[in-house]
């Protein structure tokens, strides 16, 4: 078909798409188009109605079938087929998923509306609202017209807090500072309910467990002055006698092996006492001490709705628990005083779990993995969780230099995490979350067919601890790598025999590595309400001080010390991830990344261990480039190479950006923008080198791709073409008019790039 024709089509099918709007429209009905909506007064300013009216806009129900360029594209697809006989089926799914039907304007209540306008308008101090409603015929088709005539806003003229003598209304007037309502702002029905909330809020932090927001009254007096109110908050009438009193916490009573078909009363239940704590258990299940570090109430202590919710969210990160439920009840003693019940229903101690897994990484590898998983929830009867892992798995890469050698990797892991500070001195968190220690030992065979094979072995002992649910540190005491090769094949020692830089002797180097790394992630990602969320991860990891310190590890100028035949490595490792998600709307956003790092060898060692240097490329990174095939700086890969060498260095610098947007149901595509390289930092190649040239030697890329969410896993594929090399004549790097789609990188990934 050439372009005349194709041009004729798409003007027949918009022809027909404004023909057969009404097709589907019963007889003696019409078609809704829309609502349009005034703002007329006065005594408003033009920026004053543009306000209202881009507010009230939105109230206007029905919404009209939706438009694109004047036209209805999904009323044209529910039009263009018949009632289907079944709900599945493509004729069901283009009548109904890809189309919608016909808004009808025998269901616009235009009183309903204008009610809907005047209360809108009257909650914001515009008390002598008129609305008037009306409605225009074209044809088979209708629209709504309201006209909005609100009047000047009436302004807050005094506030009043309750004044008599009693404990109530005056802790209610100690809150008067920091109220909600300012004299001179305008009335607002939902700042007053706001300012109910934060009343009832910090009454509940002053023992007041029974008072409720609805104990409040403001009453509003509108004859005070020229469009002026007076507040006046009051404490009902009605209000129960309990609700007026502060409560202490008198007993404390947990059952931490709850069951509904438990008889509470039965003798053959174990009574134990703790502190201020009565533990009803009859299986003994946990050690005391686990609720004296938990529970934050102490007999006698004024009732707080802080204390309460921080100790609910304790005992659920504890994760031994299924169900935890709380209650109070006004204790049989003299006094104000409330005993405080907690029934908590055990999880499974042990468990078993098999899984399967996809996988990708960073290397344009993806594969297999299976793990066999068992979990002791409450090892040492103090909520510790024992982990025992091994598992098994195959990686390859689906194209690039490196295909065919496969990885193939088994091994073990267990740890083992204690709910609290294992310290020489004693720590508390303060936040709802339990702080945990924990303890990792780990060993894993990897085997790079026709290559070679590493056995490594980790070990861990440190701190995890939130302050809340946006900010986590994570403090290892300890981190113990170490790395020994097995089975080099001659294919691998004849290319490193070629190797110049030394890369590929590093690789299989023998490694120790041990020392202390502290990480700290900020995120409020899970606000979704926000229209700007961030993630922030800092990390900080040193290796060999101490130890370099006493030994005197000099290697610039004698032979590195050693610890059991092996060198000790010696550096400082610095690494900052930032992202910004900027939402657009409901179903797209553009998310952004920056990656800054650098790391620095010291005393006992020339260079950084090559697992903990930096790379760059691939499918998590450039996605342009195959994976750690960037850099360092200019330098040139060698593209003769049996296979691709993974070029790493000592700093690292990456920037990403992309636009994602839902195309339909589960497919989301995207376009994205990558930049970045790497360096080292004394290189006998100046090529390689971090210098004040490093903004010449960022490589660029730009691609596109579709993410298929699957609920259970994100399916990804990308592809890119570089817009800028790293290396060869300054004056030649941006290669946008040499771009060739054949030249392009395919990714294909598990998840999101970032």
């Amino acid at each position: 078909m050439n372009s005349k024709h194709l041009l004729y089509s798409l003007l027949f099918l918009v022809l027909l798409s404004a023909c057969n709007s009404t097709k589907y429209v019963p007889e003696g009905d019409l078609l809704y188009t829309g609502g349009s909506l005034k703002v007329e007064d006065s005594l408003l300013s033009k920026k004053e109605r543009k306000a209202l009216r881009s507010v009230m806009e939105d109230m206007l129900r029905p919404k009209p079938n939706k438009s694109f360029l004047g036209l209805k594209p999904k009323l044209f697809f529910y039009n263009l087929v018949s009632e289907p006989k079944k709900q599945k089926g493509f004729k069901y799914w283009l009548k109904y998923k890809l189309g919608e039907a016909p808004v009808l304007f025998s269901k616009v209540d235009l009183d309903y509306t204008a009610d809907v306008l005047r209360n809108f308008t009257e909650n914001n101090g515009y008390f002598k609202t008129r609305v008037e409603s009306d409605s225009t015929r074209n044809g088979r088709k209708a629209t709504a017209e309201y006209t909005v005539k609100p009047g000047k806003q009436f302004i807050i003229k005094s506030i009043t807090f309750p004044k008599d003598s009693t404990d109530l209304a005056k802790s209610i007037g100690k809150l008067k500072r920091r109220s909600l309502l300012k004299v001179g702002k305008p009335y607002s029905l939902d700042f007053i309910k706001l300012e109910r909330q934060r009343i009832d809020t910090r009454l509940k932090e002053k023992g007041y467990y029974y008072f409720s927001e609805d104990n409040l009254l403001v009453q509003v007096d509108s004859t005070v002055g020229n469009y002026e109110v007076d507040l006046i908050l009051k404490i009902k009438e009605e209000t129960a006698p309990q609700s007026k009193e502060q409560f202490r916490i008198n007993d404390i009573i947990v059952y931490p092996n709850y069951s509904i078909n438990d008889s509470i009363d039965s003798e053959q239940l174990k009574v134990k006492s703790y502190t201020d704590f009565t533990i009803i258990d009859k299986d003994n299940t946990f050690d005391s001490r686990v609720f004296d570090r938990t529970l934050y109430f102490e007999k006698d202590d004024l009732y707080n709705r802080t204390n309460h919710n921080l100790s609910l969210n304790r005992l659920v990160n504890l994760g031994t628990f299924k169900f935890v439920k709380n209650s109070f009840k006004v204790a049989d003693t003299t006094g104000n005083y409330l005993d405080a019940y907690y029934y908590l229903t055990l999880l499974p101690k042990k468990s078993f779990r098999i899984e399967v897994l996809a996988k990708s990484n960073s290397a344009n590898y993806a594969g297999t993995e299976l793990n066999v998983n068992w979990s002791n929830r409450n090892t040492f009867k103090g909520a510790e969780l024992l982990s025992i892992s091994t598992f098994g798995g195959l990686e390859f890469q689906m194209a690039g230099q490196n295909n065919g050698f496969n990885v193939y990797r088994f091994g073990a892991e267990t740890s083992l995490i204690w709910p609290r500070f294992i310290a020489p001195i004693k720590l508390k968190s303060g936040s709802g979350f339990v702080p945990k220690t924990k303890a990792l030992l780990s060993y894993e065979f990897q085997q790079r067919s026709k290559l070679y094979s590493l056995n490594t072995f980790k070990g861990s002992f440190g701190y995890i601890w939130k302050e809340n649910i946006r900010k986590e540190h994570e403090l290892k005491i300890t981190d113990i790598t170490y790395a020994s090769p097995m089975h080099v094949t001659e294919l691998y020692e004849n290319q490193i025999s070629k190797d110049e830089s030394g890369a590929l002797q590093k690789v299989i180097d023998k490694q120790l590595i041990f020392g202390p790394s502290y990480s700290y992630t900020y995120q409020n990602t899970m606000e979704k309400r926000k229209k700007n969320t961030i993630y922030f991860r800092g990390d900080l990891e040193t290796a060999g001080t101490t130890v370099g310190l006493l030994m005197g590890g000099d290697a610039k100028n004698e032979a590195p010390k050693e610890i059991l035949g092996v060198p000790f490595s010696q550096f400082v490792k610095l690494q900052a991830d930032f992202r910004l998600y900027h939402k657009l709307s409901k179903n797209s956003e553009i998310a952004s990344r920056i990656i800054a790092g650098g790391a620095y060898a010291y005393g006992n060692s020339t260079s950084i261990p090559f697992i903990k240097q930096f790379f760059i490329g691939g499918t998590n990174s450039i996605r342009a480039f195959r994976a750690r095939s960037i850099g360092p700086g200019s330098s040139i890969p060698d593209n003769t190479a049996t296979f691709l060498p993974d070029q790493s260095g000592d700093i690292k610098l990456e920037f990403s950006t992309e636009y994602r947007a839902k195309l339909y149901s589960f497919i989301n595509g995207a376009v994205f923008f990558d930049a970045g390289n790497i360096w080292t930092r004394n290189d006998a190649d100046a090529s390689k080198n971090f210098s004040k040239r490093f903004l010449d030697e960022i490589a660029v890329g730009t691609g596109v791709g579709l993410r298929f969410d699957f609920s259970f896993l994100v399916l990804r594929t990308d592809f890119a073409v570089p817009l800028r090399l790293p290396y060869g004549p300054s004056s030649d790097r941006w290669i946008l008019d040499k771009i060739n789609l054949k030249s392009g990188v395919f990714n294909l990934a598990i998840g999101y790039p970032f």
